[in-house]
């Protein structure tokens, strides 16, 4: 299958301050590739570097073994991107927006109006086809915005945060018809707050923090690495805490995550937790199998700004 984006050391800088410190990964043929992380922690600026928005500072970026400095027009030319912040022109109906849309790439007239209804078909867009933009809701516009990035038959589509603002019903669409996508031999790269959304659609996820990769690999890697097999969700009065932390001191295989009044405990033993050693109302104790949050949340942190 072979690697569509590579990155080694890849540096940007915007006066002194860093916002992506010499990071290195790779994104496979055929995979969904997912860049988590917290506000600011560098995942838009790597999308504008791989889309040859902005270029580096230092470091390597390829795609498809072209360099991004000195190939950006042959790059762009192979790739789909979907930006964060929706740039549909207002003053164009929907069917107009990707007809125009499609001439950016010298399509030739007949195979531009069958990607433009295949990609309306694939979105549920033909109704809408002659409505202004400024009619449409929030999740039609996202659809719309997707599936211009289609046109042109891409390599690698690119989605910075897709479903944000949508509500769930919307959300889970998209989800349907980027695995669809996939499924037929797209690669994906994207970034997401929903830790949900991660898990649903990545191959393989890397968590940034601070403009530098933290963690890398399946959400099932990053799971079972980070997070345990089990959490435990602890609601303690404050005289109770000294008693549960020593308890749990002496217990191999688990850690413990104080915030506030509540602790996490994550076993990483199959035998996980037995409510009954704790000595604990039933009330105060919640058993539930990690997630990707989980993960998330232990290596940036809980707190904002952290």
């Amino acid at each position: 299958m072979g690697e569509i984006v590579r990155a080694e050391n890849l540096t940007k800088r915007y006066g002194d301050f860093t916002a992506v410190d010499a990071i290195s990964f790779a994104v496979q043929a055929g995979e969904c590739f997912g860049l988590l992380g917290p506000n600011g922690a560098g995942k838009t600026t790597v999308i504008r570097m791989v889309s040859c928005a902005s270029p580096p500072t230092a470091g390597a970026l390829s795609v498809e073994g072209l360099d991004v400095r000195r190939h950006p027009r042959r790059i762009k030319a192979r790739l789909g991107v979907v930006p964060q912040e929706e740039n549909l022109d207002l003053d164009l109906r929907v069917r107009q927006n990707l007809e125009v849309y499609a001439r950016y790439f010298d399509l030739p007239p007949d195979v531009a109006r069958r990607r433009i209804e295949e990609t309306l078909a694939l979105f549920q867009l033909q109704e809408k086809q002659h409505q202004r933009i400024d009619e449409l809701s929030t999740g039609l516009k996202r659809r719309l915005g997707i599936a211009r990035a289609l046109l042109n038959d891409p390599q690698i589509l690119i989605l910075d945060e897709p479903t944000v603002g949508l509500d769930p019903q919307a959300r889970h669409l998209i989800w349907q018809k980027l695995r669809g996508l996939k499924a037929q031999g797209m690669t994906i790269l994207l970034t997401t707050h929903y830790m949900e959304e991660a898990a649903y659609l990545c191959d393989r996820v890397a968590i940034m923090h601070r403009g530098r990769i933290v963690a890398e690999g399946t959400p099932e890697q990053l799971v079972e690495r980070y997070a345990g097999r089990q959490v435990v969700e602890l609601h303690l009065a404050a005289d109770e805490r000294p008693r549960v932390l020593a308890h749990l001191a002496l217990l191999s295989g688990v850690e413990v995550e104080e915030v506030e009044e509540a602790l996490y405990v994550h076993a990483s033993s199959t035998d996980g937790l037995d409510v009954e050693t704790l000595k604990l109302a039933g009330e105060k104790v919640v058993f539930r199998r990690p997630n990707l949050e989980d993960v998330f949340l232990r290596l940036v942190g809980r707190g904002l700004g952290e």
